[in-house]
């Protein structure tokens, strides 16, 4: 039975409120689970103590038994210090997509054709101004 430590949706529609459960992997989010080792209410502010309860004995113990954390209780477990920090990189996050870079290449296009044609005319009118 693959056991996995993760999060099961309550609250009400716009008012999430989560139980991190033991569960079997097969079995619905919200659905069947074994033990509830702890809350999250992420409406709360993030430096809020009621925030995220976790009984780390208890999960703790049902992790030396081969349950998996999911990746979103695996950053909680790693900010209460109970497993390593692992160091993701998402390389391709800061990389805009083809529709953006088409729009950005061809913003410069329009910005540098006209540029020079605007400056050289404001010129020519600013110096029989002067004179």
């Amino acid at each position: 039975m693959a056991m996995k430590i993760r999060l099961a949706r309550g609250g009400s529609k716009k008012r999430p409120f989560y139980s991190v459960v033991a569960a079997d992997s097969r079995m619905p989010r919200d659905g069947r689970f074994i033990e509830k080792l702890g809350t999250y209410n992420p409406l709360l502010p993030k430096d809020s103590e009621e925030r995220v309860k976790l009984d780390l004995d208890k999960i703790k113990a049902w992790m030396d038994k081969g349950a998996q954390p999911t990746d979103r209780v695996s950053r909680m477990l790693e900010a209460a210090g109970v497993l390593p920090k692992k160091t993701r990189a998402n390389n391709k996050k800061g990389i805009p997509g083809e529709a953006a870079r088409k729009r950005a290449e061809e913003k410069a296009a329009k910005a540098a054709a006209p540029a020079p044609a605007a400056e050289e005319a404001p010129a020519e009118a600013a110096e029989p101004a002067s004179e």
